[in-house]
This record gives C-alpha cells, structure tokens and sequence, in this order.
C-alpha cells in the first residue's frame, strides 16, 4: 500500500493544557562514582560488600540502573515523528490495550508494575501501533508517579498526533504499598486523561471502556 508518510511539526495544542514533561537536565556521576554509592548502600543495608555474593553486585546494579531508568536517553516525540496520512479515509477510534509496563516509584525506587491503555481519534494522521508502546516505555522508564506519567504519555500523543479525542488509563500495583508501609497486596490504582471528544462527549468516554473491556 502506497501510504502518505510525513514527519510532523511538532507543535504544542492551543486548546490543550497537557504537555510532555522534558527529561531533567542534570550532571550525571561518573560509572566508579555509582558503583561505589552502590557499596555504601550494600554496608547500609547491614552485609559486607566485599564478600563473594555480593563483590560484583555494585556492578551488576548500575548496569540494571541503566535499563531500567533508559528512559531518560530518549525523546518520546521522536517516536512520533512518522505519522501515516492515508488510512482509506478512516476517522474512527484507534485502540491499543493492555500495554504491559514497569516503572519505579520516585518516593521510594521500588517497582510500579502495570498496563496502560491508548484510544484516539485520528485527526492528521495515524502512528505506528508500536509507537504508542514505545512512549508509554520511555515514560514509564524514569522515576515517577502514576499521576505524572499518564499526563506525560497524554502530553506527547497531543502534541505529535493533534487527535480529535484521546484517552489514556493506567491500571497499576505499587509496591510501595505492597512491600512496605500499610503492606497491602494486590490493591490497583487507575489513573486517566481524556481529551476532545472523549472529554466533551461522556458516549465517548463510555465507548472506550467497553471497547476497552472487550464488550461488543
């Protein structure tokens, strides 16, 4: 198929408040530098980092830090760029559920564990459906609260795509509140953002949740 690709020009809604929040710009320490932080949290913690189970543990810590915070090396528009600009005339509602995710909790560093769900309606175009993965991805892989990453995955879908309507919802365990504190298993927390005319139009809003439950 002879699709109509274009890589867009990125510009912020005018009838929007949702934004992208940009990866903070900081001095980074050098790799001994984290690798020895690493050590001092080892004897913190009460064990002896220079025994044998744990002597390349300091390693094998910044080497997961780099995974699981890569988030920060990338820039969720860039996903975006590529839009798709004939789609056979279809204007209807683009879904994408059950995106698997991990994050961390920027109060504590533990893991956030959950699912996000992407609907919108095409206005300019359409993007890859592993893009919109990618950016929940890339969000979810830095230090955050459910709150700001559903409003960040929101804010970069607005600005690259100018959809007629969009929603996001996660559904997320935090294990800041099942390993620690009030210790309570399996509790699912569910954040969402709606635009256009899933804001304005509660039908719409009722579509996407059974659309989203599987309910024909």
């Amino acid at each position: 198929m002879d699709d109509v690709v274009k890589t867009s020009n990125i510009k912020k809604s005018s009838h929007e408040q949702i934004t992208a929040t940009p990866k903070p710009v900081i001095q980074r320490p050098s790799r001994a530098e984290a690798e020895a932080a690493a050590r001092v949290l080892i004897s913190w913690a009460g064990d002896d980092p220079d025994r044998e189970g744990l002597l390349d543990t300091p390693k094998r810590f910044v080497k997961a830090y780099e995974s699981l915070f890569s988030g920060y090396e990338k820039d969720p528009i860039e996903e975006l760029e590529r839009i798709f600009e004939e789609v056979q005339g279809y204007k209807d509602m683009v879904l994408v559920r059950d995106i698997p995710f991990y994050s961390h909790c920027e109060h504590h560093l533990v893991p956030i564990i959950g699912k996000a769900h992407i609907g919108y309606y095409p206005s300019e175009g359409v993007v890859g459906l592993s893009k919109l993965a990618r950016v929940v991805d890339i969000f979810a892989r830095r230090m955050q609260t459910q709150e700001a990453m559903t409003a960040q995955i929101a804010g970069a879908i607005l600005e690259a795509l100018k959809p007629r309507g969009l929603a996001v919802l996660i559904e997320a365990e935090h294990m800041c509140m099942a390993m620690r504190g009030v210790q309570k298993q399996g509790v699912s927390t569910v954040t969402s953002q709606f635009t256009g005319v899933f804001k304005d139009e509660p039908a719409e809003q009722v579509r996407f949740f059974t659309q989203l439950r599987g309910i024909q």
